[in-house]
């Protein structure tokens, strides 16, 4: 982003810019009359019930991350708050790519979708929005125990391996999460995306690293409970956000399970409420979880098991040699022995060398254009690897510039050359360059012809790691891939234009701005013109019921909206749920104001 807005916050300032293709302004403008009415209500309803079951204070929390219960978060405010506690926060359009999610994370930065969910999904939706990122993630970051696992699983998560049939799935979650969302889609459009989604889905094959971390992910950061199996309390955002599910996890059909290693077992549908939840102790029994999960990954374990999952990946990884010379690119072959150790490594397309994640100079992918390849393993008959050869070992290798070599791997590789440089920046050999070279394995197979020109070998017994990405991603220009689907983002007719200006009215009554003697026409224009909605009639009934004023417009108001209950099904729930917090009224509501003298993001 060209006009990049760091918010003052150092954790936004931090973030390198293959993450900050993903930002979006969050035009705060654009936010609707009813846009809020939908955020207020949902929070009415968070503080009315979360308060007894959410892990945290939900007052403190929503404080500490600079959130109120009145008004859509500004994100100028929200990194106010965060930076105080070492986060931050940015706008983005809707899902992004799990390995960039994660890596956001790692950075300690919240991603927030900007848009909000319909009213008529108001008491769930599949597709991120800033009620389920802000509301939901933000109000526990300040829990330092949490906080703390929350990015350790980011750059764990960074590193995972993805197969090529991940972002398929993360494509067709996308699409469907967007046209759920969006205004008038028809339904046998929806239809259609579920069926493309369950398609993809039972076509995944075995669970990618990736897709496993996203099965801890969701049952502990999204849908995560605390405590005891018998009186847990939720932690998760996705539980906390919907003021449907948080309600109905808590009953005894939804099954609750402790969480330890074999929760990755348990794969995840977003469309559907959960059939069970995983109850932690304590969030260092997270920690403990993510760190026996980690073990068992391509950046730990290395070897031709890593490698065989960046081959698979079909993306940019990297294989970290003995000696620390990282290679970047698609891995597309390897050898292997007897024994299945590597014997060597090979990528195609642009491909770059770099040592402690910074690009080694002359060796990005414009010179390593065409791929990469190089053998793995020690030397025939020598007990000490290449890597930590002295000038005497060397030489008697005939390893010296200008010198002809001829060296054979315990593989059987065999590589006779003319040295050119020798690259050592520190204690370790990193890599050697060969002009008319040829490079033989065992069986005869050609690794590399001299007239095929230089020759780099790496240098390094063995593949310590194998992780997701480039190990520079600035110098590599990693732009991961973007979805080409994006949010709708409609206009609104007159009918639509009119709702809205009810509803600021209705909050400009409620801030004694205008007259309350303007109520009963308010109510009189959703009657006759709005009979589908039922928010702004709860909101009128509000302000009549706390102000004792208006009797007569209240019993009308009361009537209304029962009689709507009773006949309307899809509103029941949510005019019950509105007329309790009305009669049980929320508290603290004045203290947690925003500031809205500061200007829009």
């Amino acid at each position: 982003m060209s006009d990049f807005n760091d918010f003052n916050n150092p954790q936004v300032a931090n973030l390198p810019k293959h993450l900050r293709q993903f930002i979006v302004a969050q035009q705060y403008e654009n936010y609707t009359p009813i846009d809020q009415a939908v955020w207020r209500y949902v929070m009415r309803q968070n503080y009315s019930y979360l308060k007894q079951v959410a892990y945290y204070p939900y007052i403190k929390g929503l404080n500490s991350a600079g959130l109120s219960i009145e008004y859509i978060p500004r994100l100028q405010t929200m990194n106010d708050h965060l930076g105080k506690i070492g986060w931050g926060a940015v706008t983005v359009d809707g899902f992004i790519p799990p390995a960039a999610f994660m890596e956001y994370q790692a950075y300690r930065v919240l991603v927030i979708a900007a848009d909000i969910r319909h009213i008529n999904h108001i008491e769930y939706t599949p597709a991120p929005d800033i009620i389920h990122e802000s509301a939901g993630h933000a109000p526990i970051i300040a829990d330092k125990d949490y906080n703390s696992y929350l990015s350790y699983f980011g750059s764990i998560g960074a590193k995972a391996m993805f197969s090529s049939k991940d972002f398929q799935l993360y494509e067709a979650i996308r699409k469907l999460s967007i046209l759920k969302e969006a205004a008038n889609t028809a339904e046998a459009e929806i239809r259609k995306a579920e069926r493309h989604l369950q398609r993809v889905s039972e076509d995944m094959g075995e669970p990618s690293e990736m897709a496993l971390l996203g099965r801890l992910h969701w049952w502990t950061v999204e849908y995560g409970l605390i405590g005891t199996l018998e009186e847990p309390k939720i932690y998760g955002a996705g539980l906390l956000s919907s003021i449907g599910e948080s309600a109905s996890c808590m009953q005894e059909n939804v099954k609750k399970l402790w969480y330890n290693k074999y929760t990755v077992n348990y794969p995840y549908d977003i469309t559907k409420t959960q059939p069970q939840l995983f109850v932690t102790e304590t969030f260092q029994n997270l920690i403990d979880v993510l760190e026996e999960f980690a073990d068992t990954m391509a950046f730990r374990r290395g070897g031709s098991e890593g490698l065989i999952k960046a081959i698979e990946c079909k993306n940019p990884a990297t294989a970290l040699y003995s000696s620390g010379l990282q290679v970047t690119g698609v891995f597309t072959d390897l050898g292997l022995d007897k024994s299945d150790e590597l014997t060597f490594i090979k990528t195609t397309g642009p491909s770059a060398l770099s040592l402690n994640g910074r690009q080694l100079e002359g060796h990005g992918k414009e010179y390593h254009s065409s791929g990469f390849s190089s053998p793995v393993g020690k030397l025939k008959g020598r007990n000490t690897m290449l890597e930590d050869f002295n000038e005497h070992e060397l030489a008697e290798m005939g390893l010296v510039i200008g010198g002809r070599a001829q060296l054979i791997f315990e593989s059987g590789i065999e590589l006779e050359g003319n040295v050119q440089t020798i690259l050592k920046p520190g204690d370790k050999i990193l890599l050697i360059t060969f002009d008319e070279c040829r490079v033989v394995e065992k069986n005869g197979n050609v690794l590399f012809m001299p007239e095929w020109g230089t020759y780099d070998m790496a240098v390094g017994a063995s593949i310590l790691s194998v992780f997701n990405g480039a190990a520079d991603k600035d110098s590599y220009e990693e732009i991961t891939q973007i979805s080409k689907q994006q949010t709708n983002h409609h206009g609104y007719d007159e009918k639509t234009t009119d709702l809205h200006r009810i509803y600021a009215t209705i909050r400009s009554i409620r801030e004694g701005i205008d007259s309350i003697n303007e109520l009963p026409a308010l109510f009189h224009a959703v009657k006759k013109n709005h009979r589908q909605d039922w928010l702004a009639a709860l909101e009128i009934l509000e302000i009549v019921h706390h102000k004792i004023v208006l009797p007569s417009l209240k019993k009308e108001l009361t009537i209304y909206l029962e009689l709507k209950a009773t006949n309307e099904k899809d509103y029941t729930k949510l005019i019950n749920d509105g007329l309790h917090v009305i009669t049980n009224p929320v508290s603290q509501l004045i203290t947690l104001r925003d500031d809205h003298s500061n200007t829009a993001d």
